[in-house]
């Protein structure tokens, strides 16, 4: 597929421009759906370990659901073997409307199991990975990627991704050492000057905290879309324009949807600590870290609810 093909099918999609991104555990169905409905326009699911998803119906069935308003969807898998990859990817790629292949992870985990980010040092094999699933499968392959700390690298690195066959390339403008709770701010510049570079699309990933800067940042890269994860686990109606919405009534909308959706209490915990975190007492945080099921987490929400309205106390 050349880049006409990959900017017809980015066009196909909608052309979307305000995209969650992939995020271990978060990024679950009721979340995206959640996020669908104020201003989400594409959703990555979480990153979903290849060979275990190929090997283990349990976690199939419980990493990776999906429902029809659950559209468009990419599915992003971490691999270091091409024939696991396509082998995993053929088994949702009628119900997605592309794979990604994780290469910017930077946790430790990802370095222990030799995936994401620590992949590129490894360029031959990425080419191999790219170019069997592009041959093999009846969606279109995108990739997600870090930058290097030389620029020009970095351009050599997303045109060989791009050559290999990769239709969409996500980059996250921040190098594998910038993680953390500070990983400093992201250089829009270098993901522009990849934009520059390559002939398919390419997306921004990094520093987005609000609608106005994601604008900013689309402005700055001329990218096509614009990321965001963590900040849309705080607000997921950041790209509504709504600085402050109302964060218990934001949980009662995803408590539902896991109702309709049931996923693992361990994601919606997750989530509920995200929304709550200014909300909620030690005592209440405490109970919300016990409960065991979704109507004990929906108790702490209501009593949290009536201690931020002065009606009891903790």
């Amino acid at each position: 597929m050349g880049s006409q093909k990959a900017h017809e099918h980015y066009k196909q999609l909608g052309s979307p421009k305000w995209i969650c991104a992939p995020m271990v555990d978060q990024s679950e169905l009721p979340f995206r759906l959640l996020c669908r409905r104020y201003g989400v326009e594409l959703c990555y699911t979480p990153m979903l370990h290849s060979r275990i998803f190929l090997q283990e119906e349990k976690y199939r069935k419980t990493h990776f659901t999906t429902c029809e308003e659950d559209r468009p969807l990419v599915v992003q898998f971490c691999a270091n073997d091409p024939d696991i990859f396509v082998r995993a990817a053929e088994l949702v790629q009628f119900q997605c409307d592309a794979v990604d292949l994780n290469l910017g992870c930077p946790q430790h985990i990802a370095k222990k199991g030799y995936y994401g980010a620590f992949l590129q040092d490894n360029w031959q094999l990425i080419e191999r990975i790219v170019s069997t699933a592009a041959n093999k499968l009846s969606v279109p392959v995108w990739c997600k990627i870090r930058i290097f700390d030389d620029v020009k690298r970095t351009i050599e690195y997303a045109r060989m991704i791009e050559n290999a066959g990769c239709q969409v390339l996500a980059v996250h403008g921040r190098t594998r050492e910038q993680k953390g709770k500070e990983p400093g701010p992201a250089n829009w510049d270098t993901i522009r000057a990849v934009r520059e570079a390559l002939s398919i699309p390419v997306l921004a990933n990094g520093s987005v905290s609000s609608l106005q800067g994601a604008k900013l940042c689309l402005e700055h890269t001329g990218c096509l879309g614009v990321l965001s994860a963590t900040h849309l686990l705080d607000n997921p109606k950041l790209f509504t324009n709504d600085p402050s919405p109302d964060k218990i009534v934001l949980s009662q909308e995803y408590l539902e949807l896991t109702k309709q959706y049931p996923v693992e209490l361990t994601m919606i915990r997750g989530h509920l600590f995200r929304l709550w975190k200014q909300l909620m007492s030690i005592s209440q945080m405490q109970k919300l870290a016990t409960a065991s099921h979704v109507q004990e987490m929906e108790q702490v929400m209501l009593v949290s609810n009536d201690m931020e309205r002065g009606i009891v106390s903790d």
